[in-house]
C-alpha cells in the first residue's frame, strides 16, 4: 500500500532523542528553547512558543486576545474542525466563511459580508500550504478593528508576497503533526511579534506560573500546553532537513501537476502569483459527475491510500445542530468537501511510486465512470 504520507525520519532523530534521554531532562527544557529560537529565526518573528499541538496554540491565541462569551470569530469553513472547535470552547460563536474554488482559501468578499458588530477576530486557514489572501483579509480586519489569528498548521515555509505565513496577522499557529512537512509526533508552535501577547502566552502555556528562586508563584489559572524536550529534539533534527524537504516537495508537485494535465476531470492545485506553496498535501478536484468516495475506495483496492481534502464545517452535524447551518449553504466549501481528493505525497516518493499513484487514479476514474453509466 502506498501511504498518504510518510514522515522523513532517519538516524538523526534517533540520535537527538537519545541525547535528551541521557540527560534525564524530558519535559520542557533547553531543547524546547532551542527549537523555539530556530523556528522564530526561520519565519522571521520575535517570539515563538512550542505547544502540545496546533489546536492548543489556536486556543491559547484566543485566550490571550481576550475572546470569549458573546464574541464572534470569522473562521474559514474549509478546514479541520479544530480551527472552529477552539472558538466554541471559549464560549464564542464561529461564523463560517466560504472559500474560493481555485485556492481553497477564505473568500474575502464572503468574509466582508459576514462581519457583524459582535465580531472580534478572523481565523484564516492557509489551506494545504497555500497562503490565503492576506492583503484582503488584513484590510477587512483593519477596517473593522478585528484581530487576525493565522491557522498556519499546514504552512510552515509558505510565503505570501515575500512574507512568511504565520507572521502577517497578530498571531500565527503551526502544526508538527506527522502529516506536516516536519513533525515532532504531536506538537505545534505559536508565534507573534507583539511583546505583550508573548508575555501572556509564556505565562498561560505552563499553568500560569512564574518561577521564583525556589518555587513557582501562580498568577493565573493557566494550562499545560507544553512540548517536551524529547519532541523538540525530533523537531530540531527535522528542521535540519527542511530546506531539502521543501525543495523536493515542490519538485514533486511540479511533476505531479505535469502528469495530471493529460487526465480529464481532474484539476490540480494552483500557486497564484506572489505565493510560495509549501505543499503540505497535494489536493486535486474531481469533476462534479464523479463520486469521489468511490474513487477513494477504488484506489484503495489498487494499493494506494487517498482521502478527502478536508471538511466543510457547515456540513458537519455539530455545526448544523449548534448554529443552524445546512449542507450546501456555503457552496464552494461544500463542493470542495465533496469533490477534493488528497493524493499520496511525501519527499521520499520515487518515480515508480508516482507512476503507481497516477496509474491507480486513471484506473479508478475509469471504473467509477463505468459504474456511473451502468444501468440500474
Amino acid at each position: 500500500m502506498i501511504r498518504l504520507y510518510v514522515p522523513f525520519i532517519d538516524d538523526r532523530e534517533v540520535a537527538e532523542v537519545a541525547k535528551v534521554l541521557a540527560t534525564g531532562y524530558l519535559t520542557q527544557g533547553p531543547k524546547v528553547a532551542e527549537f523555539e529560537q530556530e523556528v522564530a529565526r526561520l519565519v522571521g518573528c520575535r517570539y515563538a512558543f512550542a505547544m502540545s499541538s496546533c489546536t492548543t496554540a489556536l486556543h491559547l491565541a484566543l485566550v490571550v486576545l481576550g475572546i470569549g462569551r458573546g464574541d464572534e470569530v470569522l473562521v474559514s469553513d474549509l478546514t479541520f474542525p479544530a480551527t472552529a472547535n477552539v472558538v466554541v470552547q471559549q464560549g464564542a460563536r464561529p461564523v463560517l466563511v466560504d472559500v474560493r474554488l481555485d485556492t481553497y482559501n477564505m473568500d474575502v468578499g464572503d468574509l466582508e459580508a459576514r462581519v457583524t458588530p459582535r465580531c472580534r477576530a478572523i481565523i484564516p486557514v492557509h489551506a494545504f500550504g497555500l497562503a490565503a489572501d492576506m492583503d484582503g483579509i488584513m484590510e477587512v480586519a483593519s477596517r473593522h478593528r478585528l484581530v487576525v489569528i493565522e491557522d498556519a498548521a499546514c504552512a510552515l515555509m509558505a510565503r505570501y508576497r515575500g512574507r512568511m505565513c504565520g507572521t502577517i496577522g497578530d498571531i500565527g499557529c503551526f502544526s508538527f503533526h506527522p502529516r506536516k512537512s516536519i513533525t515532532t509526533g504531536e506538537g505545534g508552535m505559536i508565534v507573534t511579534n507583539d511583546e505583550s501577547l508573548a508575555q501572556r502566552i509564556a505565562l498561560l502555556r505552563s499553568h500560569g506560573g512564574v518561577r521564583g528562586e525556589f518555587y513557582f508563584r501562580f498568577e493565573e489559572a493557566g494550562f499545560n500546553y507544553r512540548l517536551s524536550d524529547v519532541q523538540a529534539a525530533v523537531g530540531l533534527a527535522q528542521l535540519a532537513k527542511l530546506d531539502w524537504i521543501m525543495a523536493r516537495k515542490r519538485e514533486l508537485a511540479a511533476r505531479m501537476t505535469e502528469r495530471l494535465a493529460s487526465i480529464p476531470a481532474v484539476t490540480p492545485p494552483v500557486e497564484p502569483e506572489g505565493c510560495f506553496h509549501s505543499y503540505q498535501s497535494y489536493v486535486v478536484m474531481l469533476d462534479d459527475g464523479l463520486d469521489r468516495d468511490r474513487v477513494i475506495a477504488a484506489m484503495r483496492q489498487r494499493g494506494v491510500e487517498t482521502t478527502l481534502g478536508t471538511y466543510a464545517l457547515h456540513a458537519q452535524p455539530f455545526f448544523q445542530r449548534a448554529y443552524g447551518y445546512t449542507p450546501g449553504e456555503l457552496p464552494n466549501s461544500y463542493r470542495i468537501f465533496r469533490q477534493s481528493l488528497t493524493l499520496p505525497f511525501y519527499p521520499q516518493m520515487t518515480e515508480e511510486e508516482m507512476d503507481q499513484v497516477i496509474g491507480a487514479l486513471q484506473g479508478s476514474l475509469a471504473e467509477v465512470r463505468s459504474e456511473t453509466r451502468r444501468p440500474e
